[in-house]
């Protein structure tokens, strides 16, 4: 089975989606006008004001905090440090090279998904890929097959990823046997999960902060203790990157392949830009101000957060430190344990313990919150079969805690990145819209207009739209 993974994974990436997601977050930079970079303060303003907006649904800032929890996790702090085992230090330089153009991708799908949002019976807002792939492209077999895809990589894969991470920094920080922390994450799962979307993004939006925030106070100061270092460290990445480090071993382009492969995988994985799961949790928003692009300019700034933030916080710890040595098995979050440790003393095992646990559950309760979503779009936006497939998630949350790390992050891989190829498929398939919409907020902002989006000003898109959303 690991044999036959280990195929499909490389050949996904390999050669196929390293190019596709790079294309796609050009594509998106150049026919938006370099929107991250030349409008990164108006994003932050827009998050400034997320919090409003919420009559119907969720805030557009609990929706930013449930996506933030999907992408901060395992791969801000194990991912990174496999990223670094297997690739060097010059994988940072495409986590940052990926995250940059892809938050130009991200804009594009958040869009999308608040474009295409239906209500459920619930009344709560719904949508994503699945929902723009079937209204938007009029293509149901498509979304269904990236429904498939998201619900056996979010709903069972990833989140048997998060409880190994825990379950791996427990047993390392406190002795905890894998399976007892595996009990212990699937009744907080559980309580979480059965509370529904709204209980999800409450929780999110309460704890999201509060870690990243913690987190990063101590990268900060273990980057002040080691400032003489930082100029060396920043030069070793591009170096690497670029495979200057290994000019004189006769093997720059094996060293840079290697470093690309694993740089964007897992920087992939961490921030998702172009794997089209963000989106789900930008659709149940209600955007302030009140137009799709509103919630485009919010999730754009996740991505930011999660990569050029969060991960590099990690790789610094990590290269600040002499643990990283290629070939000694240590690796994963045992690696980003061992680094700050050597910073700070033992208490740092704890603290990545305890950081991990709530980075990692936290994502758990968001990738569930996503899988649902697809599996009510599969049965029509009603809730048959959810109990089973609540108790087919929390089965994969303990056996993630007791399984074998390399096996589950290549499972991980091969959903991600059958997800990633359906979803920039269609984000081509209607970059038109996108664009459209991008124009049409920005003409209301230069006209001193709060932006509003009016369904009747593009004939085309009208003719795609749900009927119980846009048209009051």
């Amino acid at each position: 089975m690991a044999d036959v993974l280990n195929f499909i994974s490389g050949l996904l990436w390999g050669h196929v989606l390293i190019y596709l997601l790079i294309a796609a977050g050009l594509f998106f930079t150049l026919r938006l006008g370099f929107i991250q970079f030349r409008q990164f303060p108006y994003m932050v303003k827009v998050m400034a004001n997320s919090r409003s907006g919420a009559n119907e649904g969720i805030s557009s800032f609990q929706a930013f905090c449930t996506s933030l929890a999907a992408r901060v996790g395992t791969g801000n702090m194990a991912g990174v440090a496999v990223a670094l085992y297997l690739g060097g230090a010059g994988a940072i330089f495409w986590m940052w090279l990926i995250a940059l153009i892809g938050m130009a991708t991200s804009f594009a799908e958040s869009t999308l998904a608040q474009l295409y949002k239906v209500k459920d019976e619930d009344g709560n807002y719904r949508g994503g890929p699945a929902y723009y792939m079937e209204y938007g492209l009029g293509k149901r077999w498509m979304g269904v097959l990236f429904s498939v895809c998201l619900i056996l990589a979010f709903g069972l894969v990833f989140n048997a990823v998060q409880a190994n991470s825990i379950a791996a920094a427990f047993e390392v920080a406190f002795n905890v046997p894998k399976y007892v922390m595996g009990i212990i994450l699937v009744i907080g799962s559980a309580f979480i999960i059965f509370g529904g979307l709204k209980t999800i993004s409450r929780f999110a939006e309460l704890v999201v902060p509060f870690m990243a925030l913690a987190y990063l106070l101590v990268a900060l100061y273990v980057c002040a203790i080691n400032y003489d270092l930082l100029p060396d460290v920043f030069m070793q990445i591009i170096y690497s990157a670029m495979g200057i480090e290994q000019a004189g071993a006769g093997a720059i382009g094996y060293a840079v392949m290697q470093a690309m492969i694993q740089g964007i995988k897992r920087g992939l994985f961490s921030n998702e830009a172009g794997m089209g799961s963000a989106a789900n949790a930008a659709a149940t928003a209600t955007p302030n101000p009140n137009h799709p692009a509103s919630q485009g300019y919010v999730q754009m700034l996740g991505v930011f957060v999660d990569t050029i933030v969060i991960c590099s916080a990690t790789a610094a710890l990590i290269l600040l430190s002499n643990q990283l040595v290629p070939g000694s098995g240590v690796t994963g979050i045992a690696l980003t344990q061992a680094a700050l440790v050597q910073h700070v003393g033992e208490w740092g095992a704890t603290f990545i313990a305890i950081a991990i646990l709530f980075f990692a559950f936290t994502s758990i309760v968001a990738n569930y919150s996503y899988a649902e979503t697809n599996l009510m779009f599969l049965e029509h936006n009603h809730k048959h079969g959810i109990l089973i497939f609540r108790i087919c998630v929390l089965g994969m949350v303990m056996f993630g805690a007791v399984g074998e790390l390399g096996v589950i992050w290549t499972m991980a891989d091969v959903s991600m990145g059958m997800m990633a190829i359906v979803n920039v498929i269609a984000l081509f398939m209607l970059s038109g819209f996108v664009i459209w919409l991008y124009k049409d907020y920005n003409r209301q902002l230069k006209a001193g207009i709060t932006p509003v989006f009016n369904a009747n000003e593009h004939s085309k898109m009208k003719e795609t739209l749900p009927k119980d959303i846009w048209f009051k």
